[in-house]
């Protein structure tokens, strides 16, 4: 199994919330009371902005793409709210705009895009999850580079593997849940799911050979 780099488990009964929340939105909307759902929109993005944060920077990791990315999401779920089926997890079908949105950034951007440290203290701790116990400076040098080598092998996966790890072995869904965001079937996850950890391992596995065969380990 990946390293996580952080965890962020589906929680059904917030979901069923959201949705609930979503369902009242539309109505207001349908009867003309759009500041009304404005408001109640903005206990929506209250509770999703740090994962759907998180989720735009391990696509993206340029801060100021970030924003401007999870801005559009927000921005999109509000427009296309009348939409949304009320049956749905609202959690999953926002996310599920994230994802997309995200892919047609990085289209845009085409091969020009380079790695990109990230400045942001804001969307940095969104990704660090505090320890139990306080480590050490070096484990705590030893675990930041490692997020960032795994990260940059992340990268380098096609785009639906990427997606497929990022949702399931970062935020922490199910495979069936991954497969309704992605719209494709639950096998099909699984099979991408197990090419996608044996291509990080070996990408993983090439870098430190390559450290070593430069000296810089």
């Amino acid at each position: 199994m990946v390293g996580t780099v952080s965890s962020s488990t589906a929680d059904t009964s917030n979901f069923d919330n959201d949705s609930r929340i979503a369902s009242k939105i539309k109505q207001l909307l349908h009867s003309g009371k759009h500041q009304e759902a404005r408001s109640r929109f903005e206990d929506i993005i209250a509770t999703h902005q740090n994962r759907i944060t998180r989720i735009a920077y391990y696509y993206l990791r340029d801060p100021a793409e970030v924003d401007e990315a999870v801005q559009d999401v927000f921005l999109k779920a509000f427009i296309h709210l009348p939409t949304f089926r009320d049956e749905l997890y609202f959690g999953l079908w926002l996310s599920r705009i994230a994802v997309n949105g995200c892919l047609d950034r990085l289209k845009a951007q085409g091969r020009r895009r380079r790695w990109v440290v990230p400045t942001s203290d804001h969307i940095d701790a969104l990704i660090h999850q505090e320890p139990d116990r306080t480590p050490s400076a070096e484990q705590n040098l030893l675990a930041n580079e490692r997020r960032d080598q795994l990260l940059i092998a992340v990268e380098q996966l096609p785009h639906r593997q990427r997606s497929i790890v990022i949702l399931n072995q970062f935020e922490g869904y199910s495979t069936k849940d991954v497969s309704k965001m992605l719209d494709i079937a639950e096998s099909t996850v699984r099979v991408h799911l197990f090419r996608a950890v044996r291509a990080l391992k070996r990408l993983i596995q090439d870098d430190h050979s390559s450290a070593k065969g430069n000296g810089l380990n």
